[in-house]
């Protein structure tokens, strides 16, 4: 009998290379599927056996609405808070469900190594759907391996402590996910259309309401309003000072401030008139700074944001990077408190093998290391801890940056406090008490590795009780009270964590869509500027309902949900109570929008008053303006019709061409770059998909015509199956894309520099340079069935004998044609391949039968049109 397989699925390619890594000592196999699969043989609950180590690529599946909802202008937004969601593949093109599904084949234990948080949790669950695996049959057996790094203690730590997943975690994240979807969505579609509809400068996408996302935005509209109202109060104070034993000192009034001239003057004049200070009291205090708790995600990103110069989202991405390599422990945690069990000398002997710290670190090893302070054990994760020594030449300069400060940090906890004398002198002078201050520092402590942390020296000149001293001058400062400043991105980490918004997965997430939607912008020292849309959106709230952008009702739901991750609420309960709240609201805030339009109309540009004339419309005959401010769209005043356009690229008219079905004149978007592309589109056809079944053909072509805003469902000429267009895919598609499901395209305006573009992905090939122009045919290849092609060659150029200039013939399969191509990536992931040197599998790919079965159905050619 065949020992029992096991099947360990990991978040991430890397997590499973390290746990393969160190679970086979490097005795291992890898063959590629979706994601590698490493297979050796080692034991497992007592046994020997055959282990399979693979991954997904973080959430396998993605909640949406059914396609009868993803149509903005059929759908009443308000219907969107019963609808049924459903979870679809989040990477079809990856096929990871296939891909776990076969690899779980025979296997009877499957093994979870997802990341320890409740997204982890809940992809545990998505594997296990995935996989096939029933824990209720007798043969079959689940674990899960909870863990906070990828070194070797931690990974055999883990899996000789294996649990069962948390289904409740799970639901909880599934509750999260449908509230935000339905909520999310119906206020985006009702604002978005109603909004870009009637102003041409609002500078947007997509005009979003987030129940995380908006109160994120009122904070930062908040600190705005106090700085504009803020109105400047004159104030006087009285500066004395004196000349003792070399040293020139300005000391302190006790009185601080005055905010009346006649007052404070009165007090100056009676300093002046004294003219003695009288020595009454000399104290000294012994005082400490303690070291720093352990750091968790929240304080890490305040760190990053306001010391290392780069924002929440970036810092997550560095940390998680930092993560897969083994150089820092899990960087999502909520918790200051390390374990009873944390190897606090191993950690610091790893560290001491650092040139950078090295020395710092040693002392305390012979010395003897402190206890952490107690900080706060949420049960999640340890701290963030370096695990391993790195040097600045292993990582990039913001890895080094924001791995430098984990260490520094760690240093810091386990070190002395610092401690410093304070000495306070004050003083007697016509009744009124002044007062200076020094600070001596004995022990510098965790400031030594923390620097920016130190205690200011300050010293004072020695001074005896009943000691009288001549005042040299009496100030009478005036100033005024300033405003506070713009939030900084740390501050808002603050209000966000005080105020329960977001969680340490998730709050650099919303800061990052605030600034991505245009709502603020992210100014010097990372200060927060509420943009103009972003001010009149939390006004516009304000004046409805203000609940929608204060934290209070966030903070409930997360409390709720935090209850159904505890398993003490029940999950299709408090979903549906909070959707009923919402959807009372989104009633009332629909009835009440004039009151926010009231404030758009005094802030922007109605479309009637926007853009330029562009081209004619194909109802009306009348010419359209282009509004380029985001979203790019064109407005017919006639007819009161908006027709959303490709986010990315220039958009101009395309030689007065007409659309054969609907008579709208023809654009051509062009993509910026050297490696750009350039394709026709009709703005009717672009909002309007006029062919049944396109969509899921324009879903998996977004990257190539970006911008599916509203109505807009995003189909270019490109994608079209009219048969008879001289634009259109059957006119213009040459063969299969060798990278993906697409079709290469010829690009219709890249002359001289001729070459196709696929329609599904941002691969390019380069046409024989040199031609004069070049055209597709209505032949086919009889090999492959790609369309023939018409090379006109310049004829200083050309590659033909006898000086001839025109040739015809198939990329593919004509042997000038082929050796004259190049192959290679668009701007986005760019990889470069030349057929010269590769042969004709440069372009052909993964087969000649691909060429038949990647227009629009996997059954049709060309010659199916």
């Amino acid at each position: 009998m065949a020992p029992p397989k096991v099947l360990m699925v990991a978040e991430k390619p890397s997590i499973a290379l390290s746990i393969a890594s160190v679970l086979s000592r490097g005795q291992m196999s890898t063959r590629k599927g979706s994601t590698d699969v490493h297979e050796f043989s080692g034991i497992f609950l007592g046994t020997h056996v055959p282990f399979k180590v693979t991954s997904v690529i973080g959430h396998v599946f993605s909640v949406d609405f059914p396609a009868k909802y993803q149509d903005w202008t059929a759908t009443d937004p308000l219907d969107l808070f019963e609808a049924q969601i459903r979870k679809t593949e989040s990477n079809p093109k990856a096929h990871i469900c296939r891909h776990l599904s076969q690899e779980a084949r025979g296997c009877r234990y499957l093994v979870l190594w997802l990341d320890c948080d409740r997204e982890g949790e809940n992809i545990c669950f998505e594997v296990i759907e995935s996989t096939g695996f029933n824990a209720n049959e007798a043969w079959n057996r689940i674990y899960r391996a909870r863990f906070s790094s990828v070194t070797e203690k931690d990974i055999l730590k883990a899996l000789d402590s294996l649990v069962e997943p948390n289904r409740d975690e799970a639901l909880a994240v599934d509750a999260r996910q449908e509230i935000d979807l339905k909520v999310g969505v119906a206020f985006t579609r009702f604002q978005t259309s109603y909004f870009q509809g009637k102003y041409g400068n609002l500078d947007s996408r997509v005009i979003s309401y987030g129940p995380c996302q908006t109160p994120t935005l009122g904070f930062c509209v908040q600190r705005y309003l106090q700085i504009t109202t803020f109105k400047p109060e004159k104030y006087w104070s009285l500066h004395p000072y004196i000349i003792h034993n070399g040293y020139d000192l300005q000391l302190e009034w006790e009185r601080g401030k005055l905010f009346d001239i006649n007052v404070a003057m009165m007090f100056q004049k009676l300093v002046t008139e004294d003219g003695l200070l009288e020595v009454t009291e000399i104290s000294e205090k012994q005082e400490s700074k303690s070291r720093p708790v352990g750091l968790n995600t929240v304080n890490l990103l305040k760190v990053a944001s306001s010391a290392l110069g780069f924002g929440p989202q970036m810092a997550m991405q560095v940390a998680e990077r930092l993560y897969t390599q083994g150089f820092i422990s899990y960087p999502r945690t909520e918790s200051t408190a390390y374990p009873p069990s944390f190897d606090f000398s191993g950690t610091l002997s790893a560290l001491a093998k650092n040139p950078t710290w090295s020395n710092y670190v040693q002392g305390l090893l012979s010395d003897g290391y402190h206890k952490p302070r107690s900080g706060t054990d949420i049960g999640d994760h340890p701290p963030i801890t370096p695990m391993r020594s790195a040097s600045e030449d292993m990582l990039d300069t913001d890895a080094w940056k924001l791995y430098q400060y984990v260490c520094q940090h760690f240093i810091g906890t386990v070190s002395p406090d610092c401690k410093y004398v304070r000495k306070k002198v004050e003083f007697s002078i016509g009744e009124e008490s002044v007062h200076c201050t020094g600070n001596h520092v004995t022990v510098k402590g965790f400031t030594s590795i923390m620097p920016w942390l130190a205690v200011n020296e300050k010293n004072i000149p020695s001074f005896t009780k009943g000691q009288k001293i001549e005042v040299s001058k009496v100030e009478l400062y005036e100033g005024s009270t300033t405003p506070p400043d713009y939030l900084s991105e740390s501050e808002l980490i603050s209000l966000m964590e005080k105020n329960g918004i977001g969680t340490d997965a998730s709050i650099s997430v919303h800061i990052n869509n605030i600034c991505e939607r245009n709502y603020v912008q992210v100014q010097a020292g990372r200060r927060l500027l509420p943009t103009t849309l972003g001010i009149t959106l939390i006004r516009g709230y304000q004046t409805i309902d203000p609940d929608l952008c204060l934290p209070d009702i966030r903070s409930f739901i997360e409390h709720q949900i935090t209850l159904i991750a505890k398993g003490q609420a029940d999950h299709f309960r408090v979903v549906q109570h909070v959707l009923e709240q919402f959807k009372q609201k989104f009633s009332y805030f629909v009835k009440k929008i004039e009151n926010m339009d009231a404030l758009f109309e005094a802030q922007f540009s109605l479309l009637t008053d926007s853009g330029r004339i562009l081209s004619k419309c194909g109802k009306c005959l009348r010419y359209m303006k282009y509004i380029s401010a985001q979203p790019s769209r064109l407005y017919c005043g006639t007819c009161e019709e908006v027709y959303y356009l490709p986010q990315k690229g220039a958009i101009k008219l395309y030689k007065e061409l007409t659309c054969p079905l609907d008579n709208f004149e023809l654009l051509i978007c062009s993509i910026p770059g050297a490696d750009g592309k350039s394709f026709p589109l009709c703005p009717y056809c672009y909002s309007n998909p006029p062919f049944e079944g396109i969509d899921a053909l324009i879903n998996t072509a977004k990257t190539s015509a970006p911008g599916k805003i509203g109505k807009g469902a995003g189909m270019p000429c490109s994608l079209c199956p009219h048969p008879t267009c001289s634009n259109s895919l059957v006119s213009q598609g040459v063969c299969a894309c060798p990278e993906c499901s697409g079709t290469l395209v010829l690009d219709p305006v890249s002359a001289p520099k001729w070459r196709l573009f696929c329609n599904m992905c941002n691969c390019l090939v380069l046409l024989p340079e040199g031609a004069h122009r070049i055209s597709t045919t209505q032949e086919q290849c009889p090999e492959c069935d790609s369309k023939i092609i018409e090379v006109d060659f310049n004829k200083k150029a050309t590659p033909l004998e006898d000086g001839a200039t025109l040739h015809r013939g198939c990329i593919l399969c004509d042997e000038l044609l082929h050796s004259l191509v190049e192959l290679k990536h668009g701007r986005f992931g760019f990889r470069r391949g030349n057929s010269r040197g590769r042969g004709r599998g440069a372009i052909r790919g993964r087969g000649r039968g691909r060429g038949r079965g990647k227009m629009i159905d996997p059954k049709m050619s060309f010659r199916d049109f």
